[in-house]
């Protein structure tokens, strides 16, 4: 169910420069699942277009979600200076999110994320661990002073992290490690930049429970506008699919990256 709320923010803090947690509580998060994202209203007139951030956990005990997003523009700049006490306009929960009830005990899965991309994969990694199955997650970032997350995921399982510059961590991008690995994985989890997308795509296609997680930008979140449209591969293309209705979690080898 898509609900429309005034959500209180409870908590926000700066996790890394122009990367930012914000806490928010409401009933919606009742209705939430792992993988799905939250359309928010700038509370600025001169901005009409909502924002749409992932969900990054879930606390349902609390009624609470937290997101992580990056100040990119004068929206996110916005809820950037926003403070605890206020409320927020929210739409949600929105798009189709991660699956892990075909998982079983003992299973190991491979989380791979880059960027503002990890956020998303948190709750993942930790309903995936409450079912006992093994976490193993790489995490790629362009330089040190932007690496978030690593904690939190190194709750769930082991965790290796990548850097553009080397300046922490493996050198390189996350295929570095991604390529070194042996374990059989149960599933693959990913999300991030769309060269990263486009790697997992093809290094798993033929994976049957491999998905990537999709940005894109898009108007209403709802499905009506279109403008969030991937195209399909070939013998598919009637069947154009929206980021933010049939996505943003997709399988691998169906789109056109």
């Amino acid at each position: 169910m898509i609900l429309k709320e005034q959500m209180l923010l409870v908590d926000q803090v700066q996790l890394a420069p122009r990367i930012f947690a914000m806490t928010l509580q409401g009933d919606m998060v009742q209705d939430m699942k792992m993988g799905q994202f939250i359309h928010i209203r700038v509370p600025d007139d001169s901005m009409l277009l909502r924002r749409p951030i992932s969900i990054s956990e879930i606390d349902r005990n609390k009624s609470q979600c937290r997101i992580i997003y990056r100040v990119e523009g004068q929206g996110t700049e916005v809820f950037s200076k926003m403070t605890v006490g206020q409320y927020l306009d929210v739409m949600g929960p929105l798009g189709k999110g991660f699956e892990v009830d075909f998982l079983k005990e003992g299973d190991r899965i491979l989380i791979i994320g880059g960027g503002i991309g990890v956020p998303p994969l948190v709750e993942v990694a930790k309903q995936a661990a409450f079912r006992g199955v093994k976490v193993t997650s790489v995490i790629g970032f362009a330089t040190k002073e932007v690496v978030i997350l690593e904690e939190e995921l190194a709750k769930y399982g082991q965790v290796y992290v990548t850097t553009d510059d080397g300046s922490y961590g493996r050198k390189g991008n996350v295929a570095t490690v991604v390529e070194e690995l042996t374990d059989e994985f149960a599933a693959i989890y990913s999300c991030g930049a769309p060269a990263m997308m486009n790697y997992v795509d093809q290094r798993f296609q033929e994976h049957p429970h491999a998905y990537i997680s999709l940005e894109a930008r898009m108007a209403c979140g709802m499905g009506a506008c279109y403008a969030c449209v991937v195209k399909p591969k070939e013998g598919q293309e009637h069947e154009n699919k929206r980021v933010c209705k049939e996505g943003p979690v997709f399988a691998t080898g169906i789109l056109i990256l």
